[in-house]
């Protein structure tokens, strides 16, 4: 047995707390050090200390946290970046050449769908929108010897539609392609992408994994070796690198996702409770109500269903924008998965790159991040705005 098969017996919480480090044999610190080095010693030419030459190709403080990810991930290696769009591009830019093509959520996060229809288009790579949702038109999606990527998210963002990940893995290897899994929304805690057959799995660590709003940065965990060997070289040298300081902040988050995503989750199932009750609001879009047509998948392959909820008010995109700007426990602000909870509106901030397209999401659509925060609180505020 493999070392990481070794560590991936362990429990969840387990690993987040130990995986990726060990004590510190000088000192033994138990906490990794902030390694605020760009170069290190060698002893003799070529002589390296643990492979340690230079930071944009390695940092102990990067290492542990791509460790630890890949150990919650339960993949083979692990990738840490400046940003989640920075994961994104290096992992294409691994797999894909000009004049291959990509199949895309048709309700992908709005940076994504940007990356690949202002940027890789411009180098020559092609993409189509697919509902994740709707095994026959992935499937149609794709082009026989030119689809490289399948690119899912699941739940997706802002719409929280389901993909089923082993199903869409059977499609996308029988084309000749790879699944590659944004698992942002749902973080490594409620779903483990690669244990159902997925390739890649990306990562936003701004969001759940960091957990507290505080620091920026992006991940990739692979299965396959072969693969791992092209991320790890045009990680190096594209350049995209998460930092010591951010690293260590990430690898803090982490060791706590398990409890707070458990509130995440608990407060959310509490919000929708209050939404789907409210006269105001129209659809209520959460995998874990027994209506959502994904609900039968997330149950299948999400331990809970996450934190996110997105509804619909009666009153129109003018009603969604005043709901947004009442709120005073809600914070009005982008981004998600931090400890506080957050509002906004798609249209006219996250999603608002993919207006006029046809992944333009609804006028009316509001989208919460619940927090962890006390849950009474939670729900009084959305009386206040929505009356």
């Amino acid at each position: 047995m493999s070392e990481q098969q070794h560590r991936n017996k362990s429990g969840f919480e387990t690993r987040a707390i130990h995986a990726g480090y060990e004590p510190d044999a000088a000192t033994g610190a138990v906490i990794p050090p902030i390694y605020a080095t760009s170069t290190y010693k060698q002893d003799g030419v070529g002589g390296l200390r643990g492979g340690y030459e230079y930071s944009r190709s390695a940092n102990p403080t990067r290492t542990a946290l791509e460790g630890n990810i890949a150990a919650l991930e339960e993949g083979e290696r692990g990738f840490a970046f400046a940003s989640g769009l920075a994961a994104e591009d290096t992992l294409v830019r691994s797999i894909c050449r000009p004049g291959d093509h990509v199949v895309i959520p048709d309700d992908a996060y709005g940076g994504t769908f940007r990356l690949f229809d202002k940027v890789e288009k411009v180098w020559g790579l092609e993409h189509s929108p697919a509902p994740v949702s709707d095994l026959e038109k992935v499937a149609a999606a794709i082009r026989p010897g030119q689809t490289k990527v399948v690119w899912v998210e699941t739940p997706t963002n802002p719409l929280l539609n389901i993909g089923d990940i082993a199903a869409l893995a059977g499609i996308a290897h029988d084309a000749g392609a790879l699944l590659v899994v944004d698992n942002t929304f749902a973080s490594p805690y409620l779903q483990q992408p690669l244990t159902l057959g997925a390739d890649a799995v990306v990562h936003s660590t701004t969001k759940y994994c960091g957990g507290h709003s505080d620091v920026v940065g992006g991940a990739l965990v692979v299965k396959d070796l072969d693969l791992a060997e092209k991320v790890g070289f045009h990680q190096n040298a594209m350049g995209a690198v998460a930092g010591p300081f951010d690293s260590w902040l990430t690898l803090r988050g982490l060791k706590t996702l398990a409890v707070r995503m458990d509130r995440h989750c608990d407060n959310a199932e509490r919000v929708v409770d209050f939404l789907t009750s409210h006269p105001k609001v129209g659809d209520v879009i959460y995998p874990g109500l027994e209506t959502h047509p994904g609900h039968e998948v997330a149950q299948r392959q999400m331990k809970r269903f996450g934190g996110m909820v997105s509804f619909r008010v009666t009153g129109g995109e003018s009603h969604a924008l005043q709901v947004c700007e009442r709120t005073e426990v809600f914070t009005l602000g982008e981004s998600l998965g931090g400890v506080e909870s957050l509002i906004e509106h798609p249209g006219r901030m996250t999603h608002a790159s993919v207006a006029g397209t046809d992944l333009e999401v609804p006028a009316d659509l509001v989208r919460l991040s619940v927090g962890i925060e006390t849950a009474d609180d939670l729900i009084a505020d959305l009386e206040r705005a929505l009356a």
